[in-house]
C-alpha cells in the first residue's frame, strides 16, 4: 500500500511539473490536472468513463474511454515505439480503437 501510494504521489508530482513547465500555467493548476489524470486513470480501470479534453485544432471533445483489462487485453496495440510521456492513451469505446490525447488539455472528467 505505501509503495503504491509512493509511486502515485511520484506520478502526479512529475506530471505537474511537466505541465507547470509546458503551459506556462500556475502550479496549483498544473497538480490539480495532475490528480484529475490520476482519478481517471483509476475510474478507466474500473468503468467506461466519460471526460472531456481539448484537441490539437482548439475543439473539445467528449470522449467515452476505458482501460479495463476485458477489453483492452483482447485488444493487442504496439508498434514497438516507446511510449509519450506527455500523451495519455486509452481506449475509445465509441470509435472501438485506441486514441491519445495531451496530458495537460484534459478538461473535465464527466
Amino acid at each position: 500500500m505505501k509503495k503504491l501510494f509512493r509511486s502515485q504521489m511520484r506520478q502526479v508530482m512529475t506530471d505537474a511539473w511537466k505541465m507547470y513547465r509546458i503551459t506556462g500555467e500556475s502550479f496549483s493548476e498544473s497538480l490539480k490536472r495532475a490528480w484529475m489524470l490520476l482519478k481517471l486513470k483509476a475510474q478507466m480501470k474500473q468503468r467506461t468513463v466519460q471526460f472531456f479534453y481539448q484537441k490539437i485544432n482548439g475543439e473539445i471533445r467528449q470522449a467515452f474511454g476505458t482501460l479495463k483489462d476485458e477489453v483492452v487485453s483482447s485488444i493487442v496495440k504496439g508498434n514497438g515505439r516507446k511510449p509519450s510521456d506527455n500523451l495519455f492513451t486509452y481506449f475509445d469505446t465509441e470509435r472501438n480503437e485506441f486514441r491519445s490525447f495531451k496530458k495537460f488539455n484534459l478538461i473535465k472528467i464527466g
